[in-house]
């Protein structure tokens, strides 16, 4: 006899759920999916115009590049053993950089370039220079034509002289003051008179960092040189602080003292001869900004012997502040709404150095949390941004 068909159960009401939700995660897992592989595809699309440049240890691949004028993008992959800068000179004078590359992985800069030919580094200053060409276009042509008077422009970059060579005796000052504590032999002297020193070229070294050649001489870090610290060509500030700091010794530094002052002296003969154009003026402020945010204030590399680095930051900061009040007539009658902006970026980072503060100055960076220099990188970078918004503004832009 068989069996009656009996109805089969019903699913518990949590299965039935369960099921339901397993297929709204499929369906949520499949539109991720989608979306991230669009999200892939318009990256790469955004990056296809992107020069790719690799740094090997002792050259660049390739070496000479050749892009349209206006803005290009180069992305500079490090495939040496050490951290590495890639610059685009024009002569002695720094257009765009990115320093602090690491092993293995890439940076990249954004540049809005002129038309004309220009020299690019490559990681170790030793290593051969390439060779940028930058080839006109219609819009940079018609950029060229579109350039705003610059008569109004006059006072700005008159009185941004005067700053440059008044901080330039100050710099010439305080290195001489160094040197003869060193000549001296009086090591506790010559370490209490570095800081000094060190932030009154920190002061200059927005308009500083354009002169290659002598920059380079004055402030290049170890990391540059073949040998490190004992490298030949390792001289300048940071030789000094080496010796200074971690050698805590004067043996040999006579000659290395010398010259920094001979090169903090011709220093200010190519500031003042090196004329500045009105796009440069905020540009030389937020690059030297962004490389504080960006580099600086997280390594903690920059003084990484004296741990002076809050000291070099507020200098940098006195800049900005100089260079923002020589500007603000122009801006009180082009964006007085930008103004506000600025002047609350500048009092941010003003806040966040002196929390800093100790009797003597600053506290050393050694003492500086992770999360306080995170702090520190965010306001100066917030600071830089709203500084870029002064060119715009004053029809400088695309220049």
């Amino acid at each position: 006899m068989s069996k009656p068909n009996t109805p089969q159960a019903s699913p518990p009401r949590a299965l039935r759920w369960a099921v339901a939700g397993s297929v709204v995660v499929m369906i949520a897992a499949g539109g991720l999916f989608y979306y991230a592989s669009k999200m892939a595809a318009a990256k790469r699309q955004h990056n296809h115009d992107e020069v790719v440049v690799n740094i090997n240890a002792h050259s660049c691949d390739p070496n000479e590049l050749s892009v349209p004028a206006g803005l290009a993008s180069f992305r500079i992959v490090n495939r040496s053993d050490r951290a590495v800068e890639w610059e685009i000179l024009d002569g002695v004078l720094v257009i765009e950089e990115r320093e602090n590359i690491a092993p293995g992985l890439s940076q990249v800069i954004n540049a809005n370039l002129q038309p004309g030919d220009y020299a690019i580094t490559c990681g170790l200053l030793s290593n051969p220079r390439g060779v940028l060409h930058v080839t006109p276009t219609a819009a940079s042509d018609a950029a060229a034509k579109a350039r705003p008077s610059m008569v109004a422009f006059v006072g700005p970059l008159s009185e941004f002289r005067v700053y440059l060579a008044s901080q330039s005796s100050a710099l010439i000052k305080a290195v001489t003051a160094l040197n003869q504590a060193i000549a001296s032999g009086d090591l506790s002297q010559a370490q209490a008179l570095y800081l000094p020193a060190r932030a009154a070229y920190q002061r200059l070294a927005p308009a500083a960092q354009r002169l290659a050649e002598l920059d380079n001489s004055i402030n290049a870090r170890a990391d540059y040189f073949e040998k490190r610290e004992q490298d030949p060509a390792f001289v300048g500030f940071h030789r000094v602080e080496y010796a200074l700091f971690q050698q805590r010794s004067l043996d040999g530094l006579n000659p290395v003292a010398e010259r920094l002052l001979g090169d903090v002296s011709t220093l200010k003969q190519q500031l003042l001869a090196q004329s500045l154009l009105p796009e440069q003026l905020v540009n030389i402020v937020v690059r030297n900004l962004n490389t504080l945010a960006d580099v600086r204030a997280a390594s903690g590399e920059e003084e990484r012997y004296s741990h002076g680095d809050l000291n070099g930051f507020a200098s940098n900061l006195e800049t900005a502040h100089k260079v923002a009040e020589l500007l603000r007539p122009m801006l009180t009658k082009s964006a007085p709404d930008l103004l506000p902006k600025i002047d609350a970026a500048l009092s941010d980072f003003d806040t966040v150095l002196n929390s800093f503060k100790v009797k003597d100055g600053y506290a050393t960076y050694d003492t500086v949390s992770g999360e306080q220099r995170k702090q520190i990188a965010d306001k100066a970078k917030a600071l830089a941004h709203a500084l870029d918004g002064i060119d715009p503004a004053l029809g400088l832009s695309g220049l």
